[in-house]
């Protein structure tokens, strides 16, 4: 009772705060006054004087797309340089960092943080200096998740305009997304963090002496900047290996909260922001409840797995809840967060595009990482990335929208747009860029020696499964990972940096090819044979889409791995 009381709260106080915070968002991206607009007007102004912006100009899908890609490569570079000559730049402790920054790795790790995928094949505390954490990482955390709530603002405008032939310009649609959107919150969010304990100091790492006279260094630094908006950002990668897990990065239940809430707001009040825009609340409502509910259904499914544990260890081991223990599967949790907090933060780091977990989740059973595994192969649907989890379940209706055409023999629609073939092309294009990378990427590290290498703990349907669950959050940028895989070398440097930019680059060029050929359509006028978007009936075409067309993808994947593994454990 507890736990559903615990999961209640958490979903009462997002979908509190929808409203407010979407109506806010729609007011700063359609140019509305805003409270923070005498502050930050100014500001705004100046950055466009300084790089020769000119606001009012407005860019078409391919100069939008054309601008996003050639940010999200500039930001590359400049993190990888940053990474390179890190033992050059202030605040690097070179007796701390152990694992050398390699140029495939500092390859990766630019990539992973300019897509706001956040993989980390290292350990922060023993990897990177604090210029390189602040200046490079957060930094990045700002810039790659402001770019991707700009692609969907220009995505939502595509589908809301008539007749035009262009989406937005970029340049402002990044600047207000960072101004108005990311810093504000950031800064209230860091101030909370300090509050319950998380450090931001730049002091050199502590030596202390433990009970038994071991020597050991403790890892401090400005935690508090980079862990507020790698959750807001939806970028996830900790400032610790641990993540988190570290008492550093998540020291309380409320800062665990507080980070939680973090990741699920900005995605889940878009989807208001969406409806206000394209003039439809209640379908942006429709959107919200259909993430919710598929987030519920996650949620129990993990939380009985885990609480009800290995049936294996139970027939020698006490494993039910009483007074003084937990019970279930308690390995790779914090016992200060038990497996409620643990599931709760684990369903919503999987479905937010986020890897900021607080547990380890190959340390799962079978069920429960299947289910992690799962809402990422879903195609973070459910809130998602920043933008990007909105026009995931958006082409995923036009899907459903297709096939319902296809069973009363009329040519689809969606708000009045017809889906006709070129549209279909570019949902087409974003539904097989995610399956094709992953699948393939999969098969090649199970048929190689060099995929084969990086399992170092686990082998048979486990460590298939840490295969898939790598390309998975890849490809989904979201970046966390079964540990047991050891994806520190060149093949899985290359190969997961490449699934990063498909499911960056390979996803939010078609979608922005949609919203511009959605643009400059001119609506039709609804008719008895068009399927309401606000109706119960478009509600279960929706989820059901998602879940069958997941299922033609990934179920003989999943059938070699966390399937498999479960129907092993149970005999």
């Amino acid at each position: 009772m507890s736990a559903l009381v615990q999961y209640a709260a958490f979903l009462l106080t997002v979908t509190l705060l929808v409203k407010p915070v979407g109506r806010y968002m729609a007011r700063v991206f359609t140019g509305e006054p805003t409270l923070l607009d005498p502050l930050l007007c100014p500001v705004e102004r100046l950055l466009y004087r300084l790089t020769g912006v000119k606001p009012k100009v407005e860019m078409c899908w391919k100069e939008y797309a054309g601008a996003f890609v050639v940010f999200g490569m500039a930001g590359t570079l400049l993190l990888y340089a940053i990474l390179r000559l890190q033992r050059f730049l202030p605040w690097f402790f070179s007796s701390c960092m152990t694992t050398p920054m390699t140029p495939d790795l500092a390859m990766n790790t630019a990539v992973s943080f300019s897509t706001t995928s956040t993989w980390q094949a290292y350990g922060g505390e023993t990897t990177l200096s604090y210029f390189s954490q602040v200046v490079g990482l957060t930094v990045q955390n700002f810039l790659a998740g402001a770019a991707g709530l700009a692609v969907g603002v220009a995505f939502v405008r595509g589908l809301a305009r008539d007749r035009a032939e262009t989406i937005g310009n970029f340049w402002v649609d990044l600047v207000r997304s960072i101004l108005w959107v990311l810093l504000p919150l950031s800064i209230v969010g860091a101030l909370l963090l300090v509050w319950q304990g998380v450090p931001m100091n730049f002091h050199p790492y502590t030596g202390a002496e433990g009970l038994e006279g071991t020597r050991q260094t403790i890892a401090q630094g400005p935690v508090a900047a980079l862990e507020i908006i790698k959750n807001l950002g939806t970028n996830g990668g900790g400032f610790f290996n641990a993540n988190g897990a570290h008492p550093y990065e998540n020291p309380t239940p409320l800062a665990n909260f507080i980070e939680m809430l973090a990741i699920a707001l900005l995605p889940a009040a878009f989807t208001h922001t969406y409806g206000l825009m394209i003039g439809r609340p209640r379908h942006g409502w429709l959107i919200y409840q259909v993430m919710v509910f598929l987030f519920v259904v996650g949620l129990l499914i993990c939380g009985w797995a885990e609480q009800h544990g290995n049936p294996l260890l139970s027939r020698s081991l006490n494993t039910q809840a009483g007074a003084a223990q937990a019970g279930g599967n308690m390995e790779g949790k914090e016992v200060r967060f038990g497996i409620t907090s643990s599931v709760l933060t684990a369903v919503t780091t999987s479905n937010g595009a986020t890897g900021s977990y607080n547990s380890m989740h190959d340390s799962y059973t079978p069920i429960g990482g299947m289910v992690t595994l799962v809402n990422m192969l879903l195609g973070e649907i459910v809130f998602g990335g920043l933008g990007t989890g909105l026009y995931s379940i958006i082409m995923i209706a036009l899907v459903a929208l297709f096939l319902a055409g296809l069973m009363i023999g009329r040519t689809p629609a969606f708000l009045g747009k017809k889906i006709r073939a070129p549209e279909s092309k570019m949902i087409l294009l974003y539904i097989l860029a995610s399956s094709l990378s992953i699948l393939l990427f999969t098969a090649l590290a199970v048929l190689t020696r060099a995929g084969l290498a990086g399992l170092v703990t686990n082998t048979g349907p486990h460590g298939f499964t840490e295969i898939l669950f790598a390309y998975a959050s890849a490809n989904a940028n979201n970046g966390q990972n079964f540990a047991g895989l050891n994806a520190n070398n060149f093949f899985y440097n290359l190969t997961t940096a490449v699934t990063m930019m498909v499911g960056r680059f390979g996803l939010a060029i078609p979608a922005l090819g949609l919203a511009g050929m959605f643009a400059a359509q001119q609506p039709a006028p609804e008719s008895a044979g068009t399927l309401p978007t606000t109706s119960l009936s478009f509600a279960v075409l929706l989820t059901s889409t998602a879940l069958i067309v997941s299922a033609l993808s990934y179920f003989p994947a999943l059938a070699l791995g966390p399937l498999l593994e479960h129907l092993t454990m149970m005999h």
